[in-house]
């Protein structure tokens, strides 16, 4: 077990109490679930942070797309400044409305919409992206968030969850038994054969959850709009940097030296001041970094970084290993749902 902050491990049992409860109550229905008019597929997590949800929602949404669904994608939007509920178009204010919910904007190609209560944000693209289509509701990061129902979750599942221990001592968001609970779980290539044995122990009927492997790999300027640093600074604020600098290093790419942020960032002056100064003084001739800090540097401070050296924007994508068994079993999973609720009207 991975315990990140010990001296909160008395915490945790009431933590998990406290979500127990709080689960108890949405099955008794004190607490109410809200629905909306369109299917709502999930796509969460059982840890705080850095399972690689939003390339799975990348994923799914170019999945879902080409097989003639109009897909919007849901999103809470982190560490944001503004608490509006709205539409997020490709190039708006990662600092407005989160640096998450701009990628997803940037890289779908579907309207997205962001809001701490999701069901209203639902409603609200509902609403004003009218389909003759049928309409899925992709839910980034909605495995916990429960006043909104879910018609399919899809829970993505690491090593590092399972040697993981529960918030505040840990990073988990709930028991490891909570993806009995999940219709698909999401598992990489490379642990995929020691945690196909942890899903099956943990499910508790035939057949559920199903299991999806995903092949990972970092796009590193392809195209050639940006030649790549030959001595790179890496910088990143993500929930697990170390994933980063290991898929770098696979790549045969490794950085001079790695500063990392916390998670959701929010880039200024200073810390521009300060990669500059970490880059100049181990000779690094440019950086790289992921796409979900890029979408929050400015055209100020990427001038600024950009005189030590071209900035390289490393994108995370996912592949389906078997991605026609996957296709044929979401497709069957939404197509069912859809079936079910024209009968009800």
């Amino acid at each position: 077990m991975s315990v990140r902050r010990p001296w909160l491990l008395p915490m945790a049992p009431l933590y998990g109490a406290a979500l127990a409860l709080k689960k108890q109550l949405f099955a008794w229905g004190w607490l109410k679930r809200n629905h909306l008019e369109s299917t709502v597929i999930s796509v969460g997590s059982v840890s705080a942070g850095g399972a690689g949800k939003t390339p799975v929602v990348l994923m799914l949404a170019g999945i879902l797309r080409h097989r003639g669904y109009a897909v919007r994608i849901l999103t809470r939007g982190y560490k944001r400044s503004s608490e509006m509920i709205a539409r997020v178009e490709p190039f708006d204010d990662a600092r407005w409305h989160g640096d998450e919910p701009v990628l997803l904007a940037q890289r779908s190609g579907v309207p997205v919409y962001v809001g701490a209560d999701r069901y209203q944000a639902g409603i609200m693209a509902e609403q004003g992206e009218p389909s003759e289509k049928l309409v899925v509701h992709l839910l980034d990061d909605g495995f916990q968030h429960r006043r909104l129902a879910r018609d399919i979750d899809i829970v993505l599942l690491t090593q590092e969850d399972v040697e993981d221990t529960l918030l505040p001592a840990g990073n988990l968001r709930e028991p490891l038994e909570a993806i009995a609970q999940a219709d698909v779980v999401v598992l990489r290539e490379d642990e995929a054969d020691t945690l196909r044995s942890v899903v099956n122990g943990l499910s508790h009927s035939k057949g559920r959850p199903s299991i999806w492997v995903i092949r990972r790999r970092l796009s590193l300027g392809e195209g050639g709009e940006v030649a790549l640093p030959t001595m790179p600074f890496a910088f990143c604020g993500i929930a697990r940097p170390d994933n980063f600098t290991r898929m770098l290093a696979a790549q045969g790419y490794e950085a001079m030296k790695t500063l990392a942020f916390e998670d959701h960032h929010a880039y200024n002056e200073d810390d521009i001041t300060r990669l500059m100064q970490q880059a100049r003084a181990v000779e690094a001739n440019g950086f790289v970094t992921t796409e979900k800090d890029a979408v929050k540097l400015t055209p100020i401070l990427r001038d600024r970084l950009e005189t030590v050296g071209p900035i390289v924007v490393a994108r995370l994508c996912v592949e389906l290993l078997d991605e026609k068994q996957a296709l044929e079993q979401l497709v069957a999973m939404v197509g069912r749902l859809d079936r079910r609720r024209r009968q009800g009207r």
